[in-house]
């Protein structure tokens, strides 16, 4: 194996171009063929005895694009590719890591056992949204975070006196993290949710009167959670000068108009999923394909992905 070889699916094929440009590689060929009552059938170009990494995250949507990386894996493997490594920067269904009642299933755990059924060898994450999926994986998961390069850009762009917020419970490690790299102190939002759009903001731990805000999260989905906790943070008194950041922009259904009608001043995000819903707001995007492509070249030289771990 003497160069890694990038094969990118539908979902995202300009972050898989990008990742083989830091590479310097060219990309494999491949195409997916659509019939007409909606199946896939992809057909990918030469990869015998390589070491392959599939680039498609799985945002939405992500039924179809979930099974598409199956079908990528299982041709990989077919056509002879020594390993093969599924490069899966926004992991659909890690919220569905435990089952909060009786009747449901785990989502997370029945997506990592089609991966590995499929033929991946090793999945490569960016900030999943549960920490449990290596325990629950039968393949060895490496997480990436986007946090340290997110965070560098909000040390130039927000206020020194800007408040780190957690918009809910789940949150607050991340939030801590931003915290640490930022130097800036760290308030909680208590939430509840009351469906999977709807949130209801109940209570801030912590001081935000008069200070200008910076709401952190792992992904925004519906808008809800963001709305919800900015709605709370000026009801006590916090500047309306909002900066949000978030690894994953998915922006589902009515998120964009959610996001406008509040006095957001920055939108920053990366581009693990494709970002396009997000220019009516005011944003930028932070590109993960360096941090991709360094992760892919330690993997594929057998190097551990310690200082990609330190950094973060």
């Amino acid at each position: 194996m003497t160069i890694p070889r990038i094969l990118s699916g539908t979902a995202h094929p300009a972050l898989g171009d990008a990742v083989s440009e830091a590479l310097g590689t060219e990309p494999v060929e491949c195409e997916v063929e659509r019939f007409p009552d909606g199946e896939l059938q992809p057909v990918v170009g030469h990869v015998r005895g390589e070491d392959v990494y599939v680039v498609q995250p799985t945002g939405p949507e992500v039924n179809e694009h979930l099974v598409e990386l199956l079908l990528l894996l299982d041709a990989c493997r077919r056509a002879g590719a020594q390993r093969v490594t599924a490069v899966v920067p926004y992991f659909g269904y890690a919220r569905q890591d435990r089952r909060a009642r009786a009747g449901q299933s785990v989502g997370a755990r029945v997506a990592l056992d089609a991966l590995a059924a499929a033929g991946a060898d090793r999945l490569v994450v960016v900030d999943p949204h549960t920490p449990a999926l290596e325990a629950m994986s039968s393949i060895p998961v490496e997480s990436l975070t986007a946090v340290p390069l997110l965070a560098g850009t909000l040390a130039e762009r927000t206020p020194p006196a800007a408040v780190v917020v957690s918009p809910d419970l789940g949150a607050v490690e991340l939030a801590e993290r931003y915290g640490a790299l930022l130097g800036r102190p760290v308030t909680v939002v208590r939430k509840t949710r009351l469906s999977g759009s709807a949130v209801q903001a109940e209570e801030i731990v912590g001081d935000v009167a008069g200070q200008p805000i910076l709401v952190v999260d792992d992904m925004i989905s519906s808008g809800g959670t963001i709305e919800a906790a900015v709605q709370v943070l000026l009801a006590h008194g916090a500047a309306p000068d909002i900066t949000v950041a978030a690894t994953h922009p998915l922006l589902v259904d009515r998120a964009p108009a959610r996001l406008a009608r509040l006095p957001i001043s920055l939108l920053l995000v990366t581009n693990t999923v494709p970002p396009g819903r997000i220019r009516t707001l005011p944003h930028r995007v932070r590109s993960v394909a360096p941090l991709l492509a360094e992760a892919v070249a330690l993997l594929h030289s057998g190097e551990p992905l310690d200082t990609l771990l330190i950094r973060a």
